[in-house]
């Protein structure tokens, strides 16, 4: 059913593409997943092989607004740490259900001439579905982090961008907002 959600409101990419910013080139930003994946074991590399199947109509914001990742004006970064991004996020799959091909977050960060290129993805599960002092949910071989602040689990995947910190680390120091 999901796939329905999916593919009809592509139809209407057209109508809304002037609401949306543009997307650098996917061939030009995305790294390949022997990049994105040394070092890990061929679970992980098939899990990341299958997120990246299923979020890489993604490289087009306008694709993932009409899928139900509403755009998100705000560029989350740190003076220090680096960056993450803009969160698209689908609070229609904000649930305690983990889906490594429908991640809850799609993650964009600037990209040369005003574009978005697509980094990274975001799971996230409620503590009021899952409280925080249960046992954390793990996707990808990885336990879920707390943010208590958002009162939420949630793991990072730059499944589309090398992170120098990890595959799975929140912040990216070359990501810069």
């Amino acid at each position: 059913m999901r796939r329905l959600r999916i593919v009809i409101p592509i139809l209407l990419v057209a109508c809304t593409r002037a609401a949306v910013p543009s997307v650098a080139p996917a061939a030009a930003t995305a790294n390949s997943l022997a990049e994105i994946t040394n070092g890990f074991d061929a679970r992980v590399q098939r899990d990341v092989a299958t997120l990246r199947a299923a979020t890489n109509a993604f490289h087009d914001p306008a694709a993932a607004q009409a899928a139900g990742y509403p755009i998100a004006p705000k560029c989350v970064d740190d003076s220090t740490m680096g960056g993450m991004g803009h969160h698209y996020f689908d609070r229609k799959i904000y649930d305690d259900t983990l889906d490594i091909a429908h991640p809850e977050m799609i993650i964009y960060a600037p990209a040369p001439g005003g574009k978005m290129k697509l980094v990274a993805v975001e799971y996230v599960v409620p503590f009021r579905l899952r409280p925080s002092t249960s046992t954390p949910p793990r996707l990808f071989g990885q336990e879920l982090k707390r943010h208590e602040e958002f009162k939420y689990w949630y793991l990072h995947v730059w499944a589309w961008e090398k992170n120098p910190a990890g595959l799975f680390a929140d912040w990216n120091p070359l990501v810069k907002c």
